[in-house]
């Protein structure tokens, strides 16, 4: 990263519960000690930033305060949660005109300021943002990237973990392609700890693979639906996957998570944003990391970019 760049600073833009959740996240975690909240309504950010900072007394030394977007230019970390929120019954993909109208005020006012740091989007639908925000930007393509199945794979990790009766952390699965409606949970290289993942249902008695992998992986997709439909907006599950992401970065760990980048080739697919694990460190993504698909999940993952291309030919 660049000299000007404060390795200890995070910026959020967008104070809604995903962007706060964030926040909160990130004070626990110790990762930063500064951090400035923005909002267009300013004292939403000043009443967020002062709830977040009467926790520092339990955790660790930070700075936390609303700014503006002068306050940008030397953060480690950007991140932009602002947006319209997912209505029930709106998919991720209904958002995309209201978000990228906004995201049109949002990336130039960074880009001016000669950036050098990382763009994290989070804001849905996160794989055409951060398709808009890479054009809008001029950033180099390893500095923008999405929080894109990040979450998701945890919420398969999470039922692969209860279904089996074993330790989420231990399952080694991803969803691949658009977070969203035509996500694929790459079941044909889902392990736990190197063990093939119908072997080990096996090993624990369950034998209908076809029916449980359909089972969880329609579960997985509509959980946020679900959450939506019970509470009216999903925030904690992203601000940990937010913070997994940050910390990836800011310790230069070299993680391989499935984030948001462009498309250069890979199964055929060229210039549209989409999922897939990559190595995560303190450029932002290092590299792809191939990973083994059947045939129908590749054809699957051609149908998730054909829908993102559509949308992203109908606005930008």
């Amino acid at each position: 990263m660049d000299q000007g760049i404060n390795n200890r600073k995070v910026a959020i833009i967008g104070c809604g519960f995903v962007g706060a959740a964030s926040g909160f996240s990130l004070m626990e975690s110790g990762l930063f000690s500064e951090m400035v909240l923005i909002d267009a309504n300013k004292d939403k950010a000043e009443g967020e930033a002062y709830d977040i900072a009467h926790g520092i007394p339990f955790g660790r030394p930070m700075k936390i305060y609303a700014g503006d977007y002068d306050d940008v230019a030397d953060a480690a970390i950007i991140i932009v949660t602002a947006g319209a929120n997912q209505k029930p019954d709106e998919t991720r993909l209904d958002l995309v005109h209201k978000n990228v109208e906004i995201f049109k005020s949002i990336i130039p006012e960074i880009a001016k300021r000669n950036y050098q740091g990382i763009l994290l989007i989070v804001a849905n639908p996160v794989d055409i943002l951060t398709y808009t925000a890479l054009k809008l930007s001029g950033l180099p393509e390893n500095r923008v990237i999405g929080s894109g199945t990040v979450l998701d794979t945890a919420r398969l990790k999470y039922a692969l973990g209860e279904h089996l009766g074993v330790d989420s952390r231990s399952v080694h699965a991803f969803v691949v392609g658009e977070h969203g409606d035509s996500e694929i949970a790459a079941f044909s290289s889902a392990n736990i700890s190197g063990i093939p993942l119908d072997d080990f249902c096996e090993m624990r008695g369950h034998y209908d693979h076809s029916g449980s992998t359909a089972k969880i992986a329609e579960e997985v997709k509509n959980s946020a639906y679900e959450i939506i439909s019970k509470k009216g907006a999903t925030y904690y599950g992203i601000a940990r996957s937010v913070n997994r992401i940050c910390e990836a970065i800011i310790r230069d760990e070299k993680s391989i998570l499935p984030i948001s980048t462009m498309m250069h080739g890979e199964f055929g697919i060229e210039n549209v944003v989409l999922s897939m694990p990559a190595v995560v460190g303190r450029e932002g993504y290092e590299t792809k990391v191939p990973i083994v698909l059947d045939q129908d999940e590749v054809t699957r993952l051609h149908e998730s970019a054909n829908t993102l291309r559509q949308v992203l030919d109908e606005v930008i």
